[in-house]
């Protein structure tokens, strides 16, 4: 059941009113009304059942399993894309998108399907990488494709014919640095308004931003169907999709600036 409750709705319209610089944290929920499964981490689109290779998610798209039997990886990372492919941004990427027009913007987001930066989101930290970037693994070799329907599997490189891997973040590897140190330097700049929509916050650096900002008194907002880690502390919850809560959010903002 879907909870807009419209003083709340007010209220988070009043906070961005008030708000120059905003912080948008997402996860698969977002790309629910896409037309994505809400899968958990990279891979939970198995949820906790065994491949058909008898192998957890976790051991299928992990960095050891690329580099033991890569064959292994790439199919389940082939059956993942195909879910985003002929899928595409969605109304609430759109709206993230187009509120750079009257606020600073920042989007943390552990999506890899490639959605925000299709919408339009310039200041976007993809923590896990996109899908659709891809690199040698021995060169310096890169290409980002649409979708994976001309690749071999598993594809190797034009150049030097070593193994291609998406520039994304695996089991048991490590964030990339340049996407760590672009989420402290916002941070350090800080923010008036923090979001966290469709994700469960399982990790960290994905939960401690929204934390952090209630702590120090900055209102946070949610937007999720279910209760999540940091369900407890936000200021403002909304139990609903995240188009929906966004739309309903932009009319009340353009509604408490007239």
């Amino acid at each position: 059941m879907s909870d807009l409750n419209p003083a709340i709705v007010a209220r988070i319209a009043e906070a961005m009113r008030r708000a120059r610089r905003l912080l948008f944290i997402t996860g698969a929920g977002i790309s629910a009304d896409s037309g994505l499964p809400t899968y958990r981490g990279i891979g939970g689109l198995y949820n906790d059942h065994a491949t058909e290779d008898n192998f957890s998610i976790e051991t299928a798209l992990s960095g050891s399993m690329l580099q033991a039997n890569p064959a292994i990886t790439w199919k389940y990372l082939h059956q993942i894309e195909s879910c985003c492919r002929g899928a595409c941004f969605n109304e609430a990427h759109s709206i993230i998108a187009e509120l750079q027009n009257h606020f600073e913007v920042c989007v943390l987001t552990q999506n890899i399907d490639g959605f925000h930066r299709d919408a339009g989101s310039r200041n976007l930290i993809e923590i896990h990488g996109d899908i659709h970037d891809l690199h040698c693994t021995r060169c310096d070799y890169a290409i980002t494709v649409p979708d994976y329907s001309s690749l071999e599997m598993p594809p190797s490189c034009q150049r030097c014919h070593a193994l291609v891997r998406p520039r994304v973040v695996l089991f048991g590897e490590m964030l990339p640095p340049h996407a760590i140190q672009h989420l402290y330097a916002e941070l350090d700049e800080g923010f008036d308004l923090v979001f966290s929509i469709g994700t469960t916050s399982v990790f960290p650096y994905i939960a401690g931003p929204v934390v952090q900002a209630s702590q120090m008194g900055i209102p946070t907002v949610e937007i999720n169907p279910t209760d999540t880690n940091v369900s407890h502390c936000v200021e403002y919850k909304l139990a609903a999709g995240a188009a929906v809560s966004m739309r309903t959010i932009r009319e009340a903002y353009q509604a408490a600036l007239n």
